[in-house]
């Protein structure tokens, strides 16, 4: 069935705009202590709403009602403001999950796989959402199945409920604790029960996961910008390996996995988070326009005018024309209200594609030699569209300038990447890139670059590398078995 509106941009084009771009991975969100719980985690979510925007879900637990939740297809502003849904989840305790499909159905999201999971178990309810990709789902899912277990859902996620339900320790922590131990890859995790909160981030800290107090109360959260939004003050973030359990008592920490050097994901830092958030006690705006400089440096190049491809272009383009010199200027423009309307599509407005959501402006392009700043390259579609939109409103050079190293290699711990032949890093080298993209030049940040912009000095250490860079480098620190049983080929050793 066709979309229903021409400005449906992203049913129309599948490589359109921001269709382009590796998808956000998932977003987390629990408080307990406060009242009406389920508004605050709605709030949050609210914020963490660029990590997922497939569908979100809320579960709540009041001491006279017992758990509620409700999970609904589209944004959180559509969902959960209405008073009539938030009567339905009462109590001082809640967690949320707002959603991007990273594992299970890749097409049409199926309400089943909509998180948090909610399981009742001998010593009572629990519910959790998990942000993040487990690489060993496959295998577990089909141990559990031998074993009698009954699956509702098509996401990874699922097999850590079925683990504690057959785990034979005394409580929820600890039967998620047992649980967790069986699982690989990524997650960062907030469950609760009837009366705890509890927060867990794998041995690795591939994802992220912060905790905040608000008034007597205290919340979890993917990213600090979720803290702000509900006035929570940042406490710290969850380490990684860690788990936290959180009762009207306070806080309790302690650390139940192997202790291993982290590999926080560095795409992070690039891309994923919200620019007013912070991460490892840097502002990632910061970091985003200390990444434009350190391009600058690398790769300069005499033009005219820094244009960022927006919104995530922005602040490194900031840098790069602050380091530069180069005059900076919105030469491109992000229509933000992009909808649905009642226009009958036709052939004429189907073939806009990215002029929908963005628009050269044509006096600031006009004759100047213009350097392109964007986060990064996976396809290359829209950066092909991108740069005849600005031929066309009259510059005279259009050079890209990419605030990432290439990404030849996808991501197994979240991130919805395109398979390895179809990312255009994968098959050609950057000279051939900037040919396919016929542009005057493209350069992108190193990988050392990029390490020094996030404040490690020295570069990247070869030997134990100190964040999660495999979209860049091909060296996954957990391999990603399921994948591997399927044939993919991880990176021949140097």
């Amino acid at each position: 069935m066709p979309p229903s509106s021409p400005f449906d941009v992203d049913a129309f084009y599948p490589d359109a705009a921001d269709e382009d771009k590796l998808k956000e991975e998932c977003g987390i969100f629990g408080v307990i202590g406060v009242k009406d719980a389920a508004s605050f985690v709605a709030l949050g979510l609210h914020a963490l709403q660029h990590r997922g925007q497939e569908a979100g879900g809320i579960v709540t637990h009041h001491p006279e009602h017992g758990f509620n939740q409700t999970r609904r297809f589209g944004y959180v502003r559509d969902n959960f403001t209405s008073a009539s849904v938030m009567e339905t989840l009462p109590g001082p305790l809640a967690i949320g999950h707002v959603r991007y499909s990273t594992a299970g159905s890749k097409g049409p999201t199926a309400i089943r796989d909509v998180q948090p999971f909610f399981g009742e178990f001998s010593m009572g309810g629990a519910a959790i959402a998990h942000n993040g990709n487990i690489t060993n789902a496959n295998a577990l899912r089909r141990e559990l199945i031998e074993r009698g277990s009954i699956f509702q859902s098509s996401s990874d996620s699922e097999c850590i409920i079925h683990l504690m339900a057959r785990s034979l320790q005394r409580n929820i922590p600890e039967r998620m604790e047992d649980a967790l131990r069986r699982v690989e890859g990524a997650f960062s995790v907030v469950a609760m029960t009837r009366t705890k909160l509890i927060g867990v981030r794998d041995p690795l800290g591939v994802r992220p996961l912060v905790l905040g107090q608000v008034g007597d109360g205290w919340a979890l959260s993917s990213e600090t910008c979720a803290l702000d939004i509900i006035g929570a003050d940042f406490v710290r973030e969850i380490k990684p390996g860690e788990m936290v359990v959180i009762t009207e008592k306070g806080v309790e920490s302690h650390f139940p996995f192997r202790p291993a050097p982290p590999r926080f994901c560095i795409f992070e830092h690039v891309y994923f988070s919200r620019p007013d958030s912070i991460i490892g006690g840097r502002s990632v705006y910061e970091t985003r326009e200390a990444i434009g400089m350190e391009l600058a440096k690398e790769s300069p190049v005499d033009a005219d005018l820094v244009c960022p491809v927006p919104d995530s272009g922005t602040p490194a383009a900031i840098g790069y024309a602050r380091q530069s010199g180069i005059p900076y200027g919105m030469g491109i423009i992000r229509n933000q209200y992009v909808g649905r309307t009642f226009i009958e599509p036709t052939e004429q407005i189907r073939n806009m594609g990215v002029r929908l959501k963005l628009n050269v402006n044509r006096a600031l392009i006009s004759g100047k030699r213009v350097i392109l700043v964007d986060d990064s390259v996976v396809r290359g579609t829209t950066s092909r569209k991108i740069k005849e939109m600005i031929l066309d409103a009259g510059a005279a050079e259009v050079h890209f300038r990419i605030a990432s190293p290439p990404t030849a290699w996808p991501c197994f711990y979240g991130v919805d990447t395109p398979q390895r032949e179809k990312l255009l890093a994968a098959t050609m080298s950057e000279d051939e890139m900037c040919a396919h993209l016929a542009v005057d030049s493209l350069k992108f940040i190193s990988l050392d670059g990029l390490y020094r912009a996030v404040g490690e000095a020295k570069g990247r250490d070869n030997s134990c590398p100190q964040y999660c860079d495999a979209c860049f480098s091909g060296e996954y620190p957990v391999e990603p078995a399921d994948m591997i049983a399927q044939g993919f080929e991880l990176k021949a050793a140097e």
